[in-house]
């Protein structure tokens, strides 16, 4: 789905852009605030077979949570620990779970007046900015691999189209390659020898 062309003609459009006004009105969770986790230190009290695939699919006890409004309601008590840890939290109850690689997917990328904003499958949307800012690790070909902080240490991992789209918006500053959310500037490490 394509956004509307950009006022300036000179701006340029991206093939995975769409409006912000479509990426919140396809977000479930777009103007709710999660529950105050970080504010909540009950005891643990005990395990549960729980966890989260590297495409973000939820699984209990070895089957995947077949119910999206159940995987969002864990999703909103999900919390990341100091330790690195993930835990399901409550005023009462603090469950650890596994976690592959990021808790969430980032599925769909708006670009509105050249702020970045990214709606998770989870149905969180969020703009990079200082406050969640993109960070990259590298993937065994070369490839970067983009994350954006959603909250309270909790990232999405970019789709590999996104990752795609996003790619093509690295541009270099002052001999630095980044890419740019409002005025937010995120360096993007490439391989050796590679241009922008």
């Amino acid at each position: 789905m394509m956004s509307q062309p950009p006022d300036d003609p000179s701006a340029t459009a991206f093939p995975g852009d769409v409006s912000l006004e479509a990426l919140v009105s396809r977000a479930e969770r777009a103007g709710l605030s999660a529950p105050p986790v970080e504010r909540w230190d009950p005891a643990h009290c005990g395990t549960i077979d729980m966890a989260i695939d590297a495409e973000g699919r939820w699984f209990h006890e070895g089957r995947p949570i077949d119910r999206p409004a159940l995987a969002r309601l864990f999703s909103s008590v999900l919390r990341r620990e100091p330790d690195g840890g993930f835990v399901l939290v409550t005023p009462a109850e603090k469950l650890p779970i596994r976690v592959a690689d990021a808790p969430f997917v980032a599925v769909e990328m708006s670009a509105d007046a050249g702020r970045l904003s990214f709606r998770t499958n989870m149905g969180d949307v969020v703009e990079a900015d200082t406050a969640h800012p993109l960070r990259f690790e590298a993937d065994a070909d070369g490839a970067f691999r983009p994350y954006v902080l959603v909250r309270g240490g909790l990232e999405a991992r970019l789709t590999r189209a996104l990752a795609f789209d996003l790619a093509q918006r690295v541009e270099e500053r002052g001999g630095e390659a980044g890419i740019a959310s409002g005025a937010a500037w995120f360096p993007v490490p490439l391989p050796h020898g590679a241009d922008v």
